[in-house]
């Protein structure tokens, strides 16, 4: 049984993925967070990685870094920019993760010889995992994603445990069920059959749904939501319709709009408020607004056929742009194509130039020709981790004429390694988990670009890298033009440059984009389309 009132609801996905069961979590947290109540969220998502730190990009989209430093899914980051909350290492759970930990039980001995099984030991491992998020601090209700879909092999033992948890806990959690509703064009109908089967399928491992959340390419009558509840054994006003929207930023007045709070606290026994949800209509507002002035925004990296490989910096940007009213139209770049000289031109027409982070050296010299165009075109330039790197690659090149300057990390003989490993990474042989992660501070230098971003002498960013700037070569940079205005607070690590002759040149070590809300956008990103803005007005303004 649970120790104290805290609430549990589990979201579970069915008939198709990607439905974006991590959005409608989030969104409701915000209702409910609006009204009051504490709220957190966790992610159980079913394959056996330890966490997505290893795992590439082009698969499972861009890995966000907790302030403690977990690799976690990128659903963590949506839960963080919606309720705005840091969360932590026990708000993202993997089976790996799981059968780790039960596995090191059994080498220890813990469980006394007996047969180790998916249950009861699998099971009563996640049921610790899901208690763990409300007993780090007080929480009204937690809300757990269930990753993947009804029916995966690989989802069954979170299945079987969240069934568990709710016939020990049976006041105090409810089930909420994604799934589609598809419209066939040729008959004209909406389809309720998938959801139907969604719904027996879970059933059949003993968990009866509370609350149905439909999505649906457009709204559909109340006769289908009676079919629905009648087919489905839920309640008329647990059947919630959640038909496709301009912005995921428009899901928690949607789903507001649905009466889902209202249904999600009867159910849970809690009183019920309107919600308010002032400063998110005041942001879709801004984003909705027609006639808003539009720059151009060049992100250059190695995944840009797949957005969510940048999903925070995407993000991150749009809310840059609401506080400076303005449209932010994003051009994914790859690297590769700019090492053809003659695609140069795809760089001509942006109004700011931004450099992810990343790794590998696929891509990597195409990067570095971009940080060359914004330095000597004096185009605004925001760089990201890999971002400084290749930053500190090009002025090392051409403007040091280091010969064959280079990181160490793409080129280990490189006679100039301008980026270098971090000393207690040298002898580290495993990838996963062992990088420079999670919060760090920065102390700031007074009078620079970066401290007129932050308006603040020392800061907290999180980070994701092995490999930093050589301070050996800082003399060098300073006498240049490099200002290295954020550095590590006993001053061993650099944290930001920046260069003094630029209208807006600055690259970062740390992941800015990690800490970006709708309503509270990033400083640095703020700074950054502020100056791209101007640069537009400027250039209107001269023809």
């Amino acid at each position: 049984m649970t120790k104290n009132n805290t609430k549990y609801i589990f979201i579970t996905g069915g008939v198709t993925s990607s439905l974006g069961k991590g959005i409608v979590g989030a969104s409701l947290g915000v209702l409910l967070k609006d009204q009051g109540h504490t709220v957190t969220l966790q992610k159980f998502d079913p394959y056996l990685n330890l966490d997505p730190g290893t795992m590439n990009p082009y698969e499972h989209g861009e890995v966000f870094v907790t302030e403690d430093g977990c690799e976690t899914d990128l659903d963590l980051g949506h839960y963080e920019r919606f309720i705005d909350k840091n969360l932590y290492r026990v708000n993202n759970v993997t089976s790996g993760m799981i059968f780790h930990e039960v596995l090191t039980k059994e080498r220890r001995g813990d469980y006394l010889g007996n047969t180790v099984q998916i249950i009861p030991h699998v099971t009563n491992e996640i049921k610790k995992r899901i208690m763990a998020s409300s007993q780090t601090e007080i929480t009204d209700i937690v809300i757990t994603e269930i990753g993947g879909t009804i029916g995966d092999i690989e989802s069954l033992p979170f299945l079987e445990a969240i069934r568990q948890f709710q016939f020990e806990n049976k006041e105090n959690c409810i089930h909420m069920h994604l799934t589609l509703i598809p419209y066939l064009d040729s008959s004209g109908e909406f389809k309720t059959k998938p959801t139907q089967h969604s719904v027996k399928e879970l059933r059949t491992i003993g968990i009866q749904t509370d609350i149905l959340i439909c999505r649906s390419t457009n709204p559909f009558p109340i006769e289908l939501k009676k079919k629905i509840a009648l087919f489905c054994d839920v309640t008329e006003e647990a059947v919630i319709m959640c038909q496709d929207a301009p912005s995921i930023y428009d899901v928690p007045l949607l789903l507001k709009n649905e009466k889902l709070d209202q249904v999600t606290l009867k159910k849970l026994s809690l009183d019920y408020k309107e919600a308010k949800l002032t400063e998110w209509k005041q942001y879709t507002d801004i984003i909705h607004k027609e006639g808003k002035p539009t720059i151009s925004i060049c992100l250059v990296g190695k995944y840009t056929t797949l957005s969510d490989s940048y999903i925070s910096v995407v993000e991150a940007l749009k809310h840059a742009a609401a506080a400076n009213a303005c449209d932010c139209k994003i051009n994914l770049i790859n690297s590769e194509d700019l090492e053809n000289k003659k695609n140069i031109s795809l760089l001509e027409t942006c109004d700011g130039i931004l450099v992810p982070g990343g790794f590998g050296d696929r891509g990597i010299e195409g990067k570095i020709l971009a940080s060359k165009y914004a330095r000597e075109n004096n185009i605004p330039y925001l760089g990201l981790c890999l971002g400084m790197h290749v930053a500190i690659i090009d002025f090392a090149r051409h403007v040091l004429h280091l010969e064959n300057a280079h990181s160490s990390e793409f080129k280990s003989t490189t006679s100039n390694p301008v980026i270098d490993i971090l000393p207690h990474q040298k002898d580290i042989k495993e990838k996963g988990g062992t990088m420079r992660l999670g919060a760090y501070p920065c102390k700031i230098q007074e009078q620079t670009k970066l401290y007129d971003a932050y308006e603040l002498n020392s800061i907290s960013e999180r980070h994701r890298h092995r490999y930093e700037f050589n301070n050996t070569y800082k003399k060098q940079f300073e006498e240049k033009g490099v200002i290295f205005s954020g550095t590590s607070p006993d001053q061993k690590l650099v944290e930001v440059i920046e260069l003094k002759d630029h209208a807006w040149f600055v690259a970062c070590q740390f992941h800015p984009e990690f800490k970006s809300r709708p309503y509270k956008p990033h400083p640095l990103f703020k700074s950054f389309i502020k100056e791209s803005y101007m640069r537009k007005k400027l250039k209107t303004q001269k023809k």
